[in-house]
């Protein structure tokens, strides 16, 4: 969450600083699905279930009890649910769930899904918050949220695995946790904004020439599905274009 809030936050420098972070993520090549189900979406999973499982459990008494730790209770809870439908339909926002074509074209797309194009990072997020500012304040809730369920989980986190468990050690890290999570909240409203500071097409001649030099060296290969543009619309030399639709032994 930390790395994904900072490399959009890139985006404020440029549409160049945020497509050559995006560009590194991608060069993980076959690698990157294994990853992201490995480290992203089985542990995103498995904390949702297993979230919900132990909110149908709670019994909340805030109503009676108004103490500053019976409301973090609720509001970790309530900030949890709210994250869950949250990354569900931020993923179906920017990525559709599913990449085959047919998904893409019959579900995805015509239902506002799928706007993110990796290589045209920049000017397709733009487009998918300038198009509409509900969807600005649909993240901003979601990912604050997520913000708040982070940093108060972690200081849960330490008391139940009894990290600090003295009142000294638990005021520690009331402080590190609030600092944390007020750091993480700006860094979350500058990846929000980002967006809105995009100017379109001034983006997409950037992804051109980073997508063009990028085939050159020979870093990626044509991939339609990751661009907002068909790649005959990119310039590339005949010489790029034969090599990479070359095949062994042709």
């Amino acid at each position: 969450m930390v790395i994904h809030l900072l490399t959009n936050a890139s985006m404020m420098d440029g549409p160049a600083t945020f497509q050559k972070a995006v560009y590194q993520i991608h060069g993980l090549g076959k690698m990157l699905p294994l990853i992201e189900w490995t480290f992203i979406f089985l542990p995103i999973i498995f904390h949702a279930v297993l979230g919900v499982i132990i909110i149908r459990g709670g019994l909340p008494n805030t109503g009676t009890y108004k103490y500053a730790s019976n409301v973090r209770y609720t509001l970790q809870r309530a900030t949890g649910l709210i994250a869950f439908v949250f990354i569900f339909l931020h993923v179906f926002h920017m990525h559709g769930w599913f990449h085959f074509d047919f998904w893409l074209t019959n579900v995805a797309e015509p239902l506002g899904g799928a706007q993110f194009k990796p290589y045209n990072a920049s000017s397709t997020a733009a487009a998918a918050f300038q198009g509409s500012f509900a969807w600005t304040v649909f993240y901003a809730v979601g990912v604050l949220s997520c913000v708040f369920h982070l940093s108060n989980g972690i200081w849960s986190a330490g008391v139940r695995w009894g990290i600090w468990t003295s009142p000294a050690a638990m005021q520690r890290a009331t402080l590190a946790c609030t600092g944390f999570g007020l750091i993480l909240a700006v860094v979350s409203t500058t990846a929000l904004w980002a967006p809105h500071t995009v100017k379109i097409d001034a983006a997409k001649q950037v992804e051109r020439e980073m997508y063009k030099s990028k085939l050159s060296s020979h870093e990626i290969e044509p991939n339609s599905h990751k661009r907002s543009e068909p790649d005959d619309g990119v310039p590339v030399t005949g010489d790029i274009k034969a090599t990479a639709d070359a095949k062994p032994g042709g």
